[in-house]
């Protein structure tokens, strides 16, 4: 008789279920702001370098480039950030965030803070080093392995 592969035990699964949770903790802890970890993301990483395009953007919060369009709809939407296209190349379209999504963004610290502790709160103090060492061996590990050369 076959057995099933154990994906209950697998890396991937595990990883993906850690992921949903993550999600769920965080949604949980930031529901006042109305924003997702990638908004977010996106408000944070303006707020250090602003005037940035969406691949470079994109590429700077680790989320897809075909969907990233329709994360900045919904912020700019939201008065969260705003565009112009470069003068160099018309095509490109550059983000600011807003005082508004500032004001969200720093807003929002706090909570996603909490959140960070209740996502790795299973864990004692040496794991959660530990984990958090590992998570990004892990990452940065494949994403050298992406670069080509």
């Amino acid at each position: 008789m076959t057995k099933s592969f154990k994906f209950g035990e697998a890396p991937g699964f595990l990883i993906r279920r850690a992921q949903q949770l993550a999600i769920s903790v965080f949604m949980e802890k930031t529901i006042d702001f109305d924003a997702t970890p990638v908004q977010f993301a996106i408000l944070n990483a303006l707020m250090d370098d602003p005037g940035k395009d969406q691949i470079t953007l994109s590429n700077r919060v680790a989320f897809d480039p075909a969907t990233f369009g329709s994360v900045v709809g919904r912020i700019e939407a939201k008065g969260w950030v705003t565009h112009k296209a470069d003068a160099n190349d018309k095509r490109r379209k550059l983000l600011w965030i807003t005082p508004a999504g500032q004001a969200t963004a720093l807003g929002m610290k706090r909570a996603v803070a909490k959140a960070q502790l209740r996502i790795i709160a299973p864990l004692d103090a040496a794991e959660r080093v530990l984990f958090t060492k590992l998570l990004h061996k892990l990452v940065s590990g494949h994403e050298k392995l992406a670069k080509p050369g």
